[in-house]
């Protein structure tokens, strides 16, 4: 038997009597559908070849995606190749214009370092040997202790400006200056003063630049400051710091109740060391000496103004030593009297005078005991150390206009002021 014819003629049948199945369903169902949706029998007996048309969607969707992704790597090499040659040729360009830039220093943003490089070679470094007596087991002993601060130069001469306690208030047994080119002098104290805080040092050496003095009755709060100084010690030597001038006519009470007044207050970081060193302005001119910091704060710096310091310093240099004029007289605060005395006073500030000297300037002007001076050629004037402070900006024979209350009424009355004498 021939299987194979068999089952291609028994297959044959099977198919045919599908396919007329298959009519008469077509049949029936588009004679429903005509009946019940109207013209959507139109499109219902039309023939759909929807798996053909998936196909061909497919292979669109699936050609634009190779084409996006060869055009997105082709797209993508050639942006990396041309951002890669623009850095190249921009970081060739930088390494060239990089040393064609010129900073100028006169801009703000760059002052200190202006500063550093006009000034820096005028700081100097101080170191004091004093003697102290201390109590051992064999009995009281001197013991030599070495302290180190800073100062500047203010004459090419060899004239060194500081602080009076950089140098012991005058109780020092040798003190060494550091020079900029590494070389030791020995220095020598040609005056000083504990009120002021000041003290003028001379070295035996010549042809030093010498620091650009500036105008601190100009200074404004909020302008630039840049201090330099040795802090801590010299191997730190010559620190830059910068901050600007924070406060104005400042007193600080130190343990001793010694008052120093008036001070510049800068937030320029100043340390044990920096103590004499000088405060710079924009424009490298020294407008104060740094001397203290406040301990129990942050960014509290104070500076004793150059125009206190410019007199003395100026008759130091001209004359080989500093006099100073005198009125004539004992004093104490007002505050100071009533809270003695337990008295009341009109005043509300000033110097009371408790006894006039014969034949000084106080005597031969007419000022009494009792007078309350509150002022000097308008400067208010709280304790003694004010009024001493007042006197350094007079020369022998200079006129003043003391302001006082003598009797609850206000007077003028003009002091002439005379080099004080030694005995005084």
């Amino acid at each position: 038997m021939d299987y194979n014819q068999d089952f291609n003629d028994k297959y044959e049948n099977e198919t045919q009597i599908e396919n007329q199945n298959a009519d008469q369903e077509n049949i029936i169902t588009n004679d429903n559908s005509s009946k019940e949706y109207g013209e959507i029998n139109f499109i219902m007996s039309q023939p759909v070849k929807k798996p053909r048309r998936r196909k061909s969607f497919m292979v669109y969707v699936a050609i634009a995606l190779v084409a996006a992704i060869i055009g997105g790597l082709a797209g993508s090499y050639v942006t990396s190749y041309r951002l890669d040659s623009f850095i190249k040729e921009e970081a060739a360009k930088s390494s060239i214009n990089a040393q064609e830039v010129n900073i100028n220093l006169t801009d703000d943003v760059y002052f200190a370092v202006a500063v550093a490089e006009k000034a820096q070679k005028t700081v100097v470094g101080i170191t004091t040997e004093t003697e102290r007596q201390i109590n051992t087991f064999w009995g009281p002993q001197l013991r030599v202790e070495q302290s180190m601060g800073s100062g500047f130069i203010v004459d090419s001469k060899g004239y060194i400006l500081t602080n009076s306690h950089v140098i012991g208030d005058g109780k020092y047994k040798n003190i060494t200056v550091s020079l900029i080119d590494g070389s030791k002098e020995v220095g020598q104290v040609l005056w000083y003063d504990t009120t002021l805080d000041l003290a003028v040092v001379k070295i035996n050496k010549t042809g030093l630049p010498a620091a650009e003095l500036g105008d601190s009755d100009k200074l404004l709060v909020g302008e630039p400051a840049v201090a330099i100084g040795n802090p801590m010690t010299l191997d730190l030597e010559r620190t830059v710091t910068q901050g600007i001038i924070s406060g104005l006519n400042r007193s600080i009470v130190f343990d001793d109740g010694t008052v120093i007044e008036p001070l510049i207050q800068t937030d320029a970081s100043i340390n044990s060391g920096n103590s004499g060193g000088p405060l710079f302005n924009a424009k490298g001119q020294v407008i104060g000496i740094n001397t203290a910091k406040m301990m129990s704060a942050e960014g509290l710096g104070f500076a004793i103004p150059i125009n206190t310091a410019k007199p003395i310093v100026e008759q130091i240099i001209n004359d080989g030593s500093f006099t100073t004029v005198y009125v004539g007289i004992t004093g104490m605060a007002v505050e100071t009297y009533e809270r003695g005395y337990n008295v009341d006073l009109i005043a509300d500030y000033g110097v009371i005078i408790i006894e006039t000297m014969k034949n000084s300037p106080a005597s031969e002007a007419g000022l009494k005991p009792n007078d309350v001076i509150t002022a000097i050629d308008g400067h208010k004037i709280e304790d003694m150390d004010d009024l001493k402070r007042r006197l350094y900006n007079y020369r022998d024979g200079d006129k003043a206009e003391f302001t006082i209350l003598r009797n609850g009424e206000e007077l003028k009355i003009n002091v002439t002021l005379r080099t004080r004498p030694d005995e005084f």
